[in-house]
């Protein structure tokens, strides 16, 4: 396990609590960004029953059974519910940076298989968790470059709309 000075069983509900949560999270932004959720009680109809859900397996986990099995198979279903909206949204999007989802996607969707294929170290050095770790160096880059030109480009347009309201009108 990854806890040094840390008892192995602590830091497996640590790994396990901390995943599912980041797993959770991401699926929340996912559907509130790919499906343009704009009304605050909407936001919170969409993420409100996800919360419970994470958070009441988070407590199963800890509190009850730490079931690695059970645990694979909610983050497995969260992510790739994630990567088919955002999938689905770049395909119809006009976004400039579109591609980079894209690229996320399929990538994300590779990794994902070699946390759920895991295989036995090569050589006796490298295993799937290995080089999943690797691969998620490279995809998080590119995720937060995408939604460093989204927040950018979604900026632009509410900037030029908000100008566009408060601008009187020109005599003709």
């Amino acid at each position: 396990m990854h806890g040094f000075g840390v008892p192995s069983f602590t830091a497996e509900k640590l790994d396990y609590s901390s995943a599912v949560a980041l797993v959770g999270y991401s699926l929340i932004v996912a559907i509130l960004r790919t499906l343009n959720v704009r009304d605050e009680a909407a936001r919170v109809m969409v993420a409100a029953p996800l919360i419970a859900f994470v958070t009441t397996h988070i407590l199963y986990l800890n509190f009850y059974e730490l079931d690695y099995g059970l645990n694979m198979k909610v983050c497995v279903v969260m992510g790739v519910t994630q990567l088919l909206l955002w999938a689905i949204w770049a395909g119809v999007t006009s976004h400039p940076a579109r591609y980079k989802v894209w690229t996320v996607v399929f990538g994300g969707g590779l990794a994902l298989l070699l946390e759920i294929y895991d295989f036995p170290p090569i050589w006796g050095y490298v295993d799937a968790h290995a080089v999943w770790h690797a691969t998620t160096v490279p995809l998080t880059y590119l995720w937060w470059s995408f939604i460093k030109e989204d927040a950018v480009s979604r900026t632009a347009k509410l900037m030029t709309r908000s100008k566009d309201k408060t601008e009187p009108k020109k005599a003709q």
